[in-house]
This record gives structure tokens, sequence and C-alpha cells, in this order.
């Protein structure tokens, strides 16, 4: 592990998988830190240099009192110079979004890949209710790292009560509190793509390398309406259905998916 300096002086651990191939970063989704992805990194690592980070504010990233989505580029940046770029780049849930984000503004990669980014864009599900952030927000600076949490998986996840007490037994839900003050800041990063409308049609203008966009067969209506409204964007943009997978997708089914794609789509003399 190694840590590279972000431009507002947070401190970003990184893990590197591998010494040859093209360089690649693998950017979490919402609670993950970078140990989500070893199994991933590893695999990938046969044919690439894999960067696995933790994002801020998780694992053994610092953190800083003012948050806001550019500072999350920032990070990505700082992982992106270290490596080389520019990269190719695959960002899971939330990180697909935060990794598409970047591209549009102007971060330094060659092909991305996304798996089932979060988006809600029809009454397959409810939407985020209105203050959900401020909720998120206002339980973590109470020190309510179980209701924040619960209020996520309810209202962010829309999980059954019963699913969620049954969470609250498992060795995750600890690690997941640990880190729930970084539930606003996927809230914030989510706000204007989970609530029931069509994704706006210019707000990725910016992204002109490959992307893949990924959904598993077996997983949820709404998150496979995502990726597929998603893929509509343009030319330049390929659907992959993964069969027999869900949001917890298997690495060993992802990672060819995604070699196969990186090999094609990002070619590089690296």
């Amino acid at each position: 592990m190694y840590t590279v300096v972000s431009s507002d002086g947070t401190p970003i651990a990184c893990e590197q998988h591998g010494e040859t191939g093209p360089a690649l970063v693998l950017v979490g989704g919402t609670l993950m830190t970078r140990a989500r992805h070893a199994p991933l990194a590893a695999l990938l690592s046969r044919d690439f240099t894999v960067y696995n980070y933790d994002r801020r504010g998780r694992g053994d990233s610092g953190d800083h009192p003012r948050y806001d989505v550019q500072r999350e580029i920032d990070d990505l940046d700082a992982v992106i110079e270290r490596a080389g770029g520019p990269v190719l780049l695959f960002g899971m849930s939330s990180g697909a979004v935060l990794a598409l984000e970047a591209v549009a503004r102007g971060s330094a990669v060659r092909a991305l890949a996304l798996y089932e980014p979060p988006f809600i864009v029809d009454g397959t599900r409810p939407h985020l209710p209105s203050g959900y952030v401020d909720r998120i927000k206002a339980l973590v600076a109470r020190g309510d790292a179980t209701g924040a949490l619960t209020y996520f998986l309810t209202e962010g996840l829309a999980m059954p009560p019963a699913a969620i007490e049954e969470m609250r037994h498992t060795p995750a839900w600890a690690a997941w509190e640990a880190v729930a003050r970084t539930l606003s800041y996927d809230g914030l990063l989510m706000a204007d793509f989970m609530t029931g409308r069509p994704l706006p049609t210019d707000r990725w203008a910016g992204v002109n390398v490959p992307v893949l966009v990924g959904h598993g067969d077996a997983g949820e209506t709404y998150l496979a309406n995502a990726a597929k409204a998603l893929a509509s964007h343009g030319d330049h943009y390929t659907l992959h259905t993964l069969p027999g997978q869900n949001h917890n997708v298997d690495p060993h089914a992802l990672a060819p998916v995604l070699t196969d794609f990186f090999t094609t789509a990002g070619p590089s003399d690296r």
C-alpha cells in the first residue's frame, strides 16, 4: 500500500496489483473499501497493472470536513497521475457514477467500464425521498451510525426491514457503520439521478471514450433499466448483460468481461 495526496491535502490509500500491462484503476461503490475489489484486482492483474484505492473517508484514506464531488474526482486524478495516465477505468455501483462524472469533467481516461450505476429512471422502485442527504448528515452528526445505515438501506436501497435485521448480525455491519459518514457523499453524488425521471441527455456529453455498461440479469429491474438507459446515450456505449449475476457480482464472472472490453477498446503502448 502507498498513498497519494489529493488537491486538498487528503491522503488517498492505494494498492498496486501486477506490474505489466496497461494501467487500470478500480473505483468502489457505497460503503466499499479497496478490500471489496481485491479479488477482482488479483484476477485483472494477469493482464493489467491494477490500481485499487480507498475512496476518501474509507479504509486507510483520509477525509476532509467539507465534501463535494469534485474533491473525489481530484482524488481519482491523483491516483491516475500516480499510474501514469491516461488509464483504463472501472466503476462499481455509485463508483460507476463517480467514474462517469470524472471522465465527463476531463480525467485522463482512455476507456471506461461501469457496472450497475444505481440510477432510478422510472417507477420500478421508489425514488429517494426529499431531504435524504440532510437526514443522513443529521444522523451521523449525532453519532447514530446505526440509524444512518438503516436509513440508507431502507430509503437508498429499498430493502425490507426483515432483510436489514438479518444484515445487522453479519460481520459487514460493523465495517459499514465505521464508514457511515460517507453515505452522505454518495447521496450527494447520486441525488440528481435517483428521482424516477429519465437521465439527462447532456450531462455526460464530454464522455467521448468507449464505455461498457454492465448489468446482471438476476438482479433488480431498476438497475437493468438504468444500465439500458445509460447505454442508449451514444454509439460509443455498449451494453453487456452478465448471466446469473446481480449487484453483488462475482469477480470471476466480471473479470473476463472487463479484460475483453479493455483489451479491445483501450489499447495502449504501455
